[in-house]
C-alpha cells in the first residue's frame, strides 16, 4: 500500500493508503497517454498540484493533463497545449524557456517555449523496458551479481505491470542534466535534456523501495525525501544517493531552504532543519499538526511553508522558527513566490494569491 502527496491533498487526510492505479473507465476506453488534455475555460480552477517559475512566468500542472501559465503574477491564466491527459504532479524549469513536467502513467513532458506547449519525452509504456534493458546489460558484465539479478527480475515485473509508473517530482540542474523520482524507488537521470534516461535504482540507499516524493537542491547539495523518514543526499564523487538519518520515521513530502539551512517537511506538521548539510537535524516547532505540502523562498530570503489546508507560515531566520500569516484557507499542494514578491497557491480549488505580510 502506498500514499502520495496528491492523494493526501485530495482527501484532506494526514495519511491515506491507496495503491497507484489507473482509473476504471466503463465507457469506450481511451488511453490517457494517447489523449491530449481537453481545453477548458476552468482549467485554472481545477485541481493543480505542482507549480514553478519559468523566468517571470508562473507554470502550474494538475489533473487530466492540465497545464496553465501566467505572465501577470497569477492574476490571469492561459492553458497550455499538452499531448496527454494523465494526472501531472510536478514541474521544473532550470531556465526561462526549457522545462519538464512529470506525473502518473510514467509521463515526462518537455517544453521549449516557457510552458506554452509540451511534447512527451517518456511514458510508462517505455519505463519498464528501459529499466529491463539497462539492468540486463549490467548483469551481462557481472552475471554472478545477485543484486543486479534482483533488479532484472524487478524490471520484468514492471514490464508486465504496464504503463502505471507514477513519477512524483522532477528537478533539473541545467537544460541538460536532470532527475525524475517516483513510486517504489523510481529514479532516472538524463544528461542530454531528456533524450535518454539512465536508471539509478541501484544507486539509492533505499532497500525497501520506498516512495520518493521530492528531489531538490539546496545550495550545492541535492536531496531526496520519501516515506518512513527517508532522506537521501547525493554524493558528488560517486553519484550515489546516500541515506542520512533523521529523528522522524513518517513521510516527508518536500525540501526547501537556502545555502546554510535545509528543511525537510511532511506529515502532521513535522519539519526538521539542518545547518550542516544533513549531518544533524533539529525539529522546528510550528504549533500546527497539519501536514506540510508546499514551500517557497522569497526574493529577500524568507522561507515559506504551506499546510495541506492552506495555512501560510513564514520564517525570517532561515527556518529556525515560523509565524503564521492571516489567510483564507483552501486545500493546497503547491506554492510559488513570484518575481514581484506575491505568493500564489495551488490546490483542489485551483489557483489563488495569498498575502505575504
Amino acid at each position: 500500500m502506498t500514499m502520495t502527496k496528491w492523494f493526501l491533498l485530495a482527501a484532506l487526510a494526514a495519511a491515506m493508503a491507496v495503491p497507484f492505479s489507473r482509473p476504471v473507465i466503463a465507457a469506450e476506453f481511451a488511453d490517457v497517454l494517447d489523449t491530449p488534455a481537453l481545453r477548458s475555460d476552468l482549467a485554472a480552477q481545477s485541481t493543480l498540484t505542482g507549480m514553478t517559475r519559468a523566468g517571470e512566468r508562473l507554470v502550474a500542472v494538475g489533473q487530466r493533463g492540465h497545464i496553465v501559465y501566467s505572465d501577470d503574477a497569477g492574476q490571469h491564466w492561459q492553458q497550455a497545449q499538452v499531448p496527454v491527459s494523465s494526472d501531472l504532479v510536478a514541474v521544473n524549469f532550470p531556465s526561462p524557456q526549457q522545462g519538464w513536467a512529470v506525473g502518473h502513467d510514467g509521463v515526462v513532458l518537455h517544453s521549449t517555449d516557457a510552458g506554452q506547449s509540451w511534447t512527451r519525452q517518456l511514458d510508462g509504456r517505455q519505463v519498464g523496458p528501459l529499466l529491463l534493458a539497462y539492468y540486463q546489460r549490467q548483469l551481462a558484465q557481472t552475471p554472478d551479481d545477485t543484486e543486479l539479478q534482483a533488479r532484472v527480475d524487478e524490471a520484468r515485473r514492471m514490464v508486465e505491470d504496464g504503463a502505471d509508473k507514477p513519477f512524483l517530482d522532477v528537478w533539473f540542474d541545467n537544460e541538460q542534466v536532470g532527475y525524475i523520482v517516483g513510486a517504489f524507488n523510481l529514479i532516472l537521470r538524463t544528461d542530454d535534456g531528456g533524450q535518454s534516461w539512465t536508471p539509478l535504482l541501484d544507486r539509492t540507499d533505499n532497500p525497501g523501495a520506498l516512495n520518493l516524493y521530492a528531489i531538490r537542491a539546496v545550495g550545492s547539495e541535492l536531496f531526496i525525501v520519501g516515506e518512513q523518514g527517508l532522506v537521501l543526499k547525493r554524493d558528488r564523487a560517486s553519484g550515489r544517493f546516500n541515506a542520512i538519518p533523521t529523528p522522524y520515521n513518517g513521510s516527508f513530502f518536500g525540501i526547501t531552504g537556502k545555502p546554510g539551512a535545509v528543511l525537510v517537511f511532511g506529515l502532521r506538521g513535522n519539519v526538521f532543519r539542518s545547518t550542516d548539510s544533513g549531518a544533524s537535524w533539529t525539529k522546528v516547532e510550528l504549533g500546527l499538526a497539519l501536514s506540510m505540502t508546499a514551500a517557497s523562498v522569497t526574493n529577500d530570503g524568507r522561507i515559506v511553508l504551506v499546510s495541506q489546508a492552506g495555512h501560510v507560515l513564514v520564517s525570517s531566520d532561515d527556518g529556525a522558527s515560523f509565524h503564521p500569516l492571516p489567510n483564507t484557507l483552501a486545500p493546497t499542494a503547491a506554492a510559488q513566490v513570484t518575481t514581484g514578491g506575491a505568493l500564489v497557491l495551488a490546490g483542489t480549488r485551483g489557483l489563488r494569491q495569498a498575502p505575504l505580510e
